[in-house]
């Protein structure tokens, strides 16, 4: 492990002094910037939508120094990432929803383009306008897998009018580092641009392996994005775009529970492993405005793979290591068609209506090969039969419609009724294998298919009681599809479906000029059928999907933002979730009623204020910091294990301009030592449950520069 030298800290700033010195400082405003979101699939002012919506800008990303999702996700009540070393590992949760990866139930869309599974959905940030955490059942709009809500990443679109590119390079502890860039404009004016994004990052781990003193859990990746912009009128656009990453990454820091709590960021193991992950992206998007309708199609082809290769007994001893490839291949298309923003339908004196309806189809192929190598210690103590390997393969494909509409009528320019349904179907096949070396047995084979359909209403109403105060409610379904196991003990090859309603309310404002903007909401979810993840006894570290009976979830959030003085924000949320099992339900055929459900933290804050002051010239110093607080949360269904609430404080200052940047920052400043992720893990692990230390303490500095 690399630490950053007192000399490097004092060269960086002094870079920094000397760019920024000859910038221009960027004005500062006295109102909060105006927000815009697509949470409806149609650019909306958030304060006037009926749900439950967080908007993390371009701005905040930059200031932030937010490279990631679940990072951008600190600023969101009520939602939690659980997330391993491996960057594929990255499941979010919101109000205790959760998701497996190959069935979310949080959908992420990139750039309109739905991550049927969540293996795709974790990326670097590169050029990101702005990232939507939509939270409560999306189904009546976004269908399939939206039954906790979905996240909406927005990349920027290159410039028809000028050109403009950005270089930053952070550098920290860890050796981190890290370098972005961005160049786009037009080629020819108003009519064509392109845009071009490229990105390294890397880190030395944080564990160390005391049996070979190497780190474990290393990161290296690079990335990048073109993209092509073509608007020959003002009513037609279309817009092409590639995208790319790489990732050659460590090991898993994956250790015994009480282990890392006695001595965190330490293993030791026989085995160094890796995760790899390539993904490769390729998405067209066409529209029209008329001056009565809207039409849009959205087209992705998107690939992944990924090759991890582990010590699975997570011991110095030669127990058992897993290799395991995953490969997938998705083709979604979407086309929409709505009533133009500017021209509503007139329904009679002061009644208006808008409306979109559309269509969604795609395919989808996964595959699985896995290679679990068992030594003669494990085969004479624990098995009593002579294999060495076990290798689970299987090929799931899916294919499936879904049809969707809804209304919004407004009356007196004060009220809005809001209706919604969408229909899905999709027919799911899987074809799953276990081979034994020697092969003491048949392999044992399953050949499934099954189809899976449902219809998700949802309603809501929304009254603006002044200019700037909505105050609303909401019912909606939600829907998650049933499917099979990629692997899975005999007999627990397929689930089924899963449904939820939810019930929401809530009060949104903005005062003062724009200077205060705050919001409130209450809800309710109960689900039926409820999908959980449940380990694998026969192989350690391994999970399938199983239906549980039901369980409630129920909550508050609040969101404030405030611009009290020139330069100066003060932000700040929270949520706070109760969800348990209903009676009755089982869970790895333990009786799990009243229990809370894994990983929904009791509460999440966060609480920040950011200042930035004119200096010397045209030189602004600029000042940060936020604490993000999670409340106590259980590892598995059975509450069997769990974390305690803890707090994470990140600090930055530096100096801005129009054109350049430089700061130094510190993560983690108190250095928290916390367990985010653990799983169940009988037999090999003395305390039941293996899992990984959260990020230490890092630091360092970071620059920047545009045109």
């Amino acid at each position: 492990m690399v630490s950053l030298s007192n000399h490097a800290v004092f060269a960086g700033f002094a870079f920094f002094v000397s760019v920024s010195a000859n910038a221009q400082t960027p004005p500062l405003t006295t109102s909060l910037p105006p927000i815009t979101v697509t949470a409806q699939k149609e650019p909306q002012d958030p304060a006037n939508l009926p749900v439950s919506v967080t908007a993390v800008l371009s701005d905040t990303l930059t200031a932030a120094g937010l490279s990631s999702v679940s990072q951008a996700g600190w600023f969101a009540p009520n939602t939690f990432f659980n997330e391993f070393t491996a960057r594929k590992l990255s499941n979010p949760r919101f109000r205790g929803v959760g998701s497996s990866p190959n069935n979310p139930g949080i959908t992420s869309y990139i750039d309109g383009v739905p991550q049927l599974n969540a293996n795709s959905s974790s990326i670097e940030f590169l050029d990101v306008e702005q990232v939507e955490f939509v939270r409560g059942p999306q189904s009546a709009l976004f269908g399939r897998n939206a039954l906790g809500g979905i996240i909406n990443i927005t990349s920027a679109r290159p410039s028809l009018k000028s050109w403009n590119g950005s270089f930053v390079t952070p550098y920290g502890n860890f050796n981190s580092r890290e370098a972005r860039g961005t160049v786009s404009g037009p080629i020819v004016a108003d009519k064509l641009s392109v845009g071009f994004a490229a990105g390294y990052s890397g880190r030395d781990g944080f564990t160390k392996n005391d049996i070979t003193g190497h780190d474990l859990d290393s990161r290296s990746a690079v990335f990048g994005r073109g993209q092509i912009l073509w608007k020959p009128n003002a009513q037609w656009e279309a817009r092409a775009m590639f995208s790319g990453e790489r990732a050659r990454d460590g090991d898993y820091a994956l250790n015994d529970l009480g282990s890392l709590r006695a001595r965190p960021f330490h293993a030791a193991r026989d085995v160094e492993g890796f995760t790899r992950r390539d993904i490769v992206s390729r998405t067209v998007q066409a529209s029209y405005v008329g001056p009565s309708i809207e039409f849009s199609t959205t087209t992705g082809f998107l690939n992944w793979k990924t090759q991890d290769f582990t010590d699975l007994d997570y011991t110095p001893l030669p127990l058992l290591t897993r290799n395991n490839a995953e490969k997938d291949f998705q083709f979604t298309e979407e086309a929409r068609v709505a009533s133009a923003k500017t021209a509503p339908i007139v329904l009679g004196h002061r009644v208006t209506l808008k409306w979109q309806a559309g269509v969604f189809a795609f395919t989808q192929s996964y595959d699985q090969d896995a290679v679990n190598n068992f030594s003669p210690f494990v085969l004479s103590q624990f098995l009593n039969f002579p294999i060495s390997q076990h290798s689970p393969q299987s090929a799931l494909d899916d294919r499936g419609l879904g049809v969707y509409g809804q209304g919004t009528f407004t009356f007196a320019s004060k009220l809005d009724l809001v209706a919604g349904v969408r229909g899905d179907r999709e027919h799911k096949k899987a074809n799953l294998n276990t081979f034994f070396t020697p092969a003491i047995a048949p392999p044992n084979v399953v050949n499934a298919e099954k189809d899976f359909s449902d219809v998700s209403p949802q309603m809501a109403v929304a009254y603006r009681a002044a200019p700037r105060a909505t105050i609303y409610g909401t019912v909606g379904r939600g829907y998650k599809a049933g499917g099979f196991n990629s692997a899975s003990p005999a007999g627990a090859e397929a689930y089924g479906q899963e449904h939820s309603w939810n019930y929401e309310g809530g009060v949104k404002t903005s005062a003062f000029a724009d200077r205060l903007s705050a919001s409130v909401a209450a809800f309710r979810i109960d689900w039926k059928d409820l999908q959980v993840n449940v380990p694998n006894v026969f192989v350690p570290g391994q999970f399938f999907i199983a239906n549980a009976a039901g369980a409630t979830s129920s909550g508050v959030e609040l969101e404030l933002h405030a611009r009290p003085d020139t330069g100066l924000d003060v932000f700040g949320g929270a949520g706070f979730t109760h969800a348990r099992f209903s009676d009755g339900s089982v869970s790895n055929g333990v009786n799990v009623s009243g229990k809370k459900l894994a990983n929904a933290p009791s509460y999440t804050a966060d609480f920040g204020v950011q200042y930035s002051r004119p200096l010397r010239g045209d030189v602004a110093m600029m000042a940060r910091a936020e604490a993000i607080c999670y409340g106590d949360y259980q590892y598995d269904d059975a509450n069997t294990q769990g974390q305690s609430a803890y707090t994470l404080t990140n600090v930055r200052a530096g100096l801005r301009g129009k054109h350049a940047f430089g700061e130094i920052w510190v993560r983690n400043a108190f250095d928290t030592r916390y367990v985010p992720v653990a799983f169940p893990y009988p037999g090999l692990a003395p305390s039941g449950f293996v899992g990984e230390n959260g990020a230490p303490r890092t630091f360092g500095v970071r620059a920047g520069v545009s045109f």
